[in-house]
C-alpha cells in the first residue's frame, strides 16, 4: 500500500471533482479525524490515517483489501470509479436525479435512466455531467453521466436516455466475486 503518485491523485480528484466538485476537501478533512487515498494492487482505498498506521505492521503481499474501495486504475492508467464509493459521494453529490419507482429495477440491472423513467433532476445540471441516482424516497441508488442537460431533458421524448449508468448498487449482487 503505498501513497498515489501527482498523476494518480489528479486522475482520482478529477473524477470525483466530476460528481462532488469542491467538497472533495470534506473527504480529506472530517471531523472525526484524517483521511487518505492509498494505492494498493491497481485499487485506490479511502482510509483514516489511525487504519493506515495499523495496517503498516501487516506485509504488502498478505494485504487484501484495507478502507473503502473507492475505485481502480485500467491497465491504460484511466481511474474507474466503483460502486463502493457511492456512501462517500451521495452526500455531497452536486448534481442529482430521481427515478421514478418503476424505473428503479430497471437502472438497478444496470440499464440507463430514460426520460420515462426520470422523476427530478437537479437544475441546472450540465450535459455530461456526474451525477448521484437517487430514488423517489431519497435512497442512493448509483451514479452516472447525464446525457442531456437540464434544458434539454423538458423537450425529448420519453425513450431519450438522460442518464447514462457508471454503477448501482445491484452490482453488490452482480459482481460479488470481483468487488473488495
Amino acid at each position: 500500500m503505498r501513497p498515489l503518485t501527482e498523476a494518480e491523485t489528479r486522475a482520482v480528484f478529477e473524477k470525483l471533482g466530476r460528481y462532488i466538485g469542491e467538497n472533495i476537501q470534506l473527504l480529506v478533512d472530517r471531523p472525526d479525524g484524517t483521511y487518505c487515498f492509498r494505492l494498493h494492487r491497481d485499487r485506490v482505498y479511502y482510509l483514516s490515517e489511525k487504519l493506515l498506521k495499523v495496517a503498516a505492521s501487516i506485509p504488502r503481499d498478505s494485504l487484501v483489501s484495507l478502507g473503502t474501495c473507492f475505485g481502480k486504475f485500467t491497465k491504460t492508467q484511466k481511474f474507474r470509479l466503483s460502486v463502493t464509493a457511492l456512501d462517500f459521494l451521495a452526500p455531497y453529490a452536486k448534481y442529482k436525479v430521481w427515478v421514478k419507482p418503476g424505473s428503479e429495477q430497471s437502472f438497478l440491472y444496470g440499464n440507463h435512466v430514460l426520460k420515462s423513467g426520470l422523476g427530478r433532476i437537479t437544475e441546472n445540471t450540465a450535459q455530461y455531467q456526474g451525477v448521484v441516482v437517487y430514488s423517489m424516497a431519497d435512497v442512493p441508488l448509483g451514479f452516472g453521466v447525464a446525457a442531456k442537460s437540464t434544458q434539454e431533458c423538458r423537450k425529448v421524448d420519453p425513450m431519450a436516455i438522460v442518464v447514462f449508468h457508471q454503477a448501482d448498487v445491484g452490482e453488490y449482487v452482480r459482481n460479488e466475486d470481483t468487488l473488495t
